[in-house]
């Protein structure tokens, strides 16, 4: 036995404590986008499209406001839908964000591909790819000026 004082236990590093938040993000992120995959391919592989019960209500809104045209509406909806897959996949990427534009490239063609070969009534386009990818970029913004507002608190 010796006289030495016992050590006390080291407290975690900030870079210990901002990598299991990290990981937290990271999981979070994935279970998110894991669902977020399966409503993006039901409503890009429904057979029909999405928006064709809603024809009557999108024609009132053109008819109400002249400038707002259903290519509009529907480029929008399109930026919109890929928004949400860009902060996902930031969070479950967070090592390899530049993946997540290409890889929102690479899924947007997977799903214009698949509409133009399978599925009749669905109409594939440039615009909605160029939507869809504008979409997932916003995301990623988004995430990045999140997590550079946090590191300045």
């Amino acid at each position: 036995m010796t006289d030495a004082p016992a050590l006390a236990p080291a407290a975690p590093t900030t870079a210990a404590v901002a990598a299991v938040h990290v990981r937290r993000g990271q999981r979070r992120g994935i279970r998110l986008l894991v669902v977020y995959a399966v409503v993006l391919m039901l409503i890009a592989f429904w057979p029909v499209p999405v928006d064709r019960g809603a024809s009557g209500f999108l024609r009132s809104i053109s008819n109400a406001v002249p400038w707002l045209t259903y290519d509009g509406i529907e480029t929008t909806a399109n930026v919109l839908l890929f928004v949400p897959f860009g902060v996902l996949l930031a969070l479950a990427l967070p090592l390899q964000r530049g993946l997540v534009v290409p890889l929102a490239l690479a899924t947007t063609l997977v799903i214009e591909s698949g509409q133009a070969l399978f599925l009749a009534e669905r109409t594939p386009s440039l615009r909605d790819i160029v939507a869809n990818v504008l979409g997932a970029a916003i995301g990623l913004a988004i995430v990045q000026l999140a997590e550079r507002r946090a590191a300045r608190k």
